[in-house]
């Protein structure tokens, strides 16, 4: 995302001293990646003290992602596009939501929905996606299809800040896998999926740590501490 004061982008939010950088996470399917986060950042796991998922959101009822926020205790709430009149309006009750809970920075673990940039204006570099791929190769929907159908041998997943492109925002972290054989799209991503399971809380972590700052060479670029 660009600054639209002209002076150096925003940089990530790091944990204040003595208080859990709180995050908000968005996801729209099964959850995985999401119970990954609540494995890690609750109160009583490992890296609790560092940061916290205070609330999540998503845009489909009953998706399982959203109970798992319920079993976990934490606070969760469905926003369904035909609740709304417009996409920026429930992209604007969303972020009032989340700025309800106090939350530092989003999360998209598995959030099918594009953000406006109503809601990105309202959390500034603030905002982590996940993503199926090693991009700029591959971005938007259906990433590994995309790949499987290109004949791809690498397989990879990206963490990345996210702008008003469709997956154009900073990469922070990426990993990838080689597949010998020529993978269907479910074994490609049963393949890539520990990778997202490992690198979102490490991008996480970093961020959290002060580790992530914008490079004031090349602001697309993002400097990284892994401390």
């Amino acid at each position: 995302m660009h600054d639209e004061t002209g002076g150096a982008p925003p940089t990530p939010p790091a944990a204040a001293p003595g208080r859990p950088l709180r995050l908000g996470v968005l996801a729209s399917g099964s959850g995985t990646n999401l119970q990954v986060l609540l494995d890690t950042f609750t109160a009583d796991a490992a890296d609790g003290d560092l940061a916290r998922v205070v609330a999540v959101g998503g845009d489909r009822p009953g998706a399982t992602a959203l109970e798992r926020a319920d079993r976990s205790g934490v606070p969760w709430r469905a926003f369904p596009r035909d609740d709304h009149p417009t996409r920026d309006a429930r992209d604007a009750a969303i972020a009032a939501w989340l700025h309800e809970h106090d939350v530092d920075l989003v999360v998209l673990a598995g959030y099918m929905a594009i953000l406006t940039p109503t809601f990105l204006r309202a959390f500034p570099d603030r905002v982590v996606n996940v993503h199926p791929s090693l991009l700029p190769a591959f971005p938007g929907i259906r990433a590994v299809e995309q790949a499987v159908a290109y004949g791809v041998r690498t397989f990879g997943v990206t963490v990345h800040l996210v702008d008003d492109g469709v997956d154009t925002g900073p990469v922070l972290l990426q990993d990838a896998v080689v597949l010998d054989d020529t993978p269907d799209a479910d074994a490609a991503l049963a393949a890539i999926r520990p990778l997202e399971h490992r690198l979102l809380p490490e991008a996480v972590r970093i961020i959290a740590r002060g580790g992530a700052r914008r490079d004031p060479d090349a602001p697309r670029r993002v400097l990284l501490d892994r401390g």
